[in-house]
């Protein structure tokens, strides 16, 4: 049973709160990429600001995400410098980040296909600012916005290279989650829906929340198989490559989390309590301090039940 999904383009009162990490920061050195073999003509390639999957093709490559705008350079070359590879196709943004979206404008200008769920279309189309911090985006050129878009699921190619991609419904990361699925090699990208690294990022002015963590971690389960030496390889947006175990135990904590959070909503308690309440601190010593995790939890939550009007 899938958690409730997210009403689309929430409108609510802005709080504030300190986020984990910003989005689309620089150094301004070199991005050191490493590639790594996901399985037959399937590449990880790491280090652009976000995980990037790459299905060489002399022909036509496809790429999941594009990491940074700043490290867009640095990919093109480590993309075309795998094996059998020829100029990118097809793109898909996972969501709306800078790191997912910064190769749009340059591959959109070659003329290549950017596919993502509509919603994702629809905040690259509009400047946003983060109330809890005052971080900036701006909204991305005609080019580089998507170029095709769905709403519920889609099939690209077909028989051996054939790729399947969804909607993750469920709005956990954003109200613009895709899947990406490689069924011949048992790959299934899913963007920030899954963390492997750390806590994950509850941006709930765009449609996120604690809840839709829980239900799209349940509907990547679904997606996933587990199947002995078969096991599907679930690629998150940062840190390592995931297993079906992994996401059960995500489902357990983020459940135990949320349902926690719920009761304390339900009891009207407010975010400075529920950070005091420690509602993660059996998680604590693997997963780090979740302050801003919870706090921002929380947030989602009124932002998920306050009225659209």
């Amino acid at each position: 049973m899938f958690v409730s999904t997210r009403r689309t383009f929430l409108k609510a009162a802005s709080v504030g709160l300190a986020a984990p990490f910003a989005f689309g920061q620089s150094s301004g050195q070199t991005p050191k990429l490493e590639t790594s073999q996901l399985g037959d003509n399937l590449y990880l390639l790491t280090g652009a600001g976000g995980n990037v999957i790459v299905r060489p093709g002399a022909d036509s490559v496809v790429m999941v995400d594009g990491g940074l705008a700043q490290n867009a350079d640095a990919l093109a070359q480590a993309v075309a410098a795998l094996p059998n590879s020829g100029p990118v196709r097809t793109l898909f943004n996972t969501h709306w980040h800078p790191e997912q979206t910064g190769s749009n404008e340059r591959l959109g200008m070659a003329g290549a296909t950017i596919i993502a769920q509509e919603n994702t279309r629809l905040w690259l189309q509009q400047n946003i600012t983060w109330p809890w911090n005052g971080q900036k985006f701006k909204k991305l050129a005609k080019v580089a916005q998507p170029n095709k878009t769905f709403y519920d699921k889609g099939t690209l190619g077909s028989g051996a290279s054939e790729i399947r991609y969804g909607y993750i419904s469920d709005a956990a990361h954003t109200d613009g989650d895709l899947y990406v699925y490689f069924p011949q090699q048992n790959v299934l990208a899913v963007g920030d829906a899954a963390c492997g690294q750390g806590w994950p990022v509850v941006d709930w002015w765009t449609g996120g929340w604690i809840g839709g963590i829980v239900g799209g971690l349940q509907r990547i389960q679904s997606v996933a198989t587990k199947d002995g030496n078969r096991d599907t390889k679930i690629v998150p947006g940062r840190g390592p490559v995931l297993g079906v175990a992994d996401i059960t135990a995500q489902v357990d904590m983020y459940g135990t989390i949320y349902d926690r959070l719920n009761q304390m909503i339900n009891k009207g308690r407010g975010p400075s309590e529920a950070v005091e309440a420690k509602p993660a601190k059996e998680f604590e010593a693997k997963m780090g301090n979740p302050d801003e995790f919870i706090r921002r939890s929380f947030e989602s939550l009124w932002a998920y039940l306050s009225p659209d009007a």
